[in-house]
């Protein structure tokens, strides 16, 4: 029987059976909670993919990754991606719109002063 030669460091050695497990390598544990967030979702992902394909997955297992492959939760993703992206606009707006008026008195205190009034008083100035 020959079995398919796989390439590893020093030499060739046989591959591995569909059936072989793969030892897995542990990483250190994560120091924030939302590193620990991620690790846990992924153990659950990984675990949930496993059940999947040995057919002992559970029915709400199965319904949540076929709606996760919806069109309706696609749509869904991206309108909130884009209210992301608006807000994150409106943001930048009130920035700028603040620095707008900044920019309109200190030029009005310019003006003034070239009028030969006294310029007003800052407000900061008292600080």
């Amino acid at each position: 029987m020959t079995r398919t030669l796989r390439k590893v460091k020093g030499g060739r050695v046989p591959a591995r059976r569909k059936d072989e497990k793969v030892p897995k390598t542990r990483r250190k544990p994560a120091t924030t909670p939302e590193g620990r967030e991620n690790e846990m979702v992924s153990a659950a992902i990984d675990l949930a993919e496993k059940q999947i394909r040995s057919g002992s997955a559970s029915s709400q297992v199965i319904t949540h990754f076929l709606k996760l492959g919806s069109t309706r939760e696609r749509l869904e993703q991206q309108r909130l991606e884009h209210e992301n992206e608006l807000t994150r606009v409106k943001i930048e707006a009130l920035e700028s719109q603040k620095r707008v008026e900044e920019l309109y008195m200190e030029a009005l205190t310019a003006m003034r002063s070239y009028a030969g009034d006294l310029p007003a008083p800052d407000p900061d100035a008292d600080l």
